[in-house]
């Protein structure tokens, strides 16, 4: 429940009391759940994998230098693939969010604007 600016208590509006439900619902948790379960662990190894490189360019720099081909060497090559990482990730959260997150979000939409 809200104030009035006298401290008076106010009820909740239709609107909001179905957003409460539904936020309180086990599909509204489970939906947290799943997303925690997938973006914290993927958040975790790409927040690794970025470390990795800007510490080995920082203090391996004989093994960053070692050239691959022509003047690319390992440095450079994990510089692209932190964007190559990048890319990746969307695409498998976006993947992700369509088939898991997006229906649930969908019908929970429709029952706090339709009321259903």
């Amino acid at each position: 429940m809200s104030t009035h600016d006298d401290g008076a208590q106010v009820p909740p509006s239709p609107s909001e009391s179905r957003f409460v439900a539904v936020q309180q619902s086990s599909e509204f948790q489970d939906l947290r759940r799943r997303y925690r379960r997938w973006v914290l662990p993927v958040a975790a190894i790409s927040l690794l994998w970025y470390f990795a490189y800007v510490i080995l360019a920082a203090y391996a720099k004989g093994f960053m230098s070692v050239k691959i081909f022509g003047n690319v060497n390992v440095a450079l090559i994990m510089g692209l693939l932190q964007f190559v990482t990048t890319f990746g990730v969307t695409a498998l959260y976006i993947r992700f969010a369509d088939k898991v997150l997006d229906p649930v979000t969908a019908r929970m939409r429709d029952e706090i604007e339709g009321g259903v």
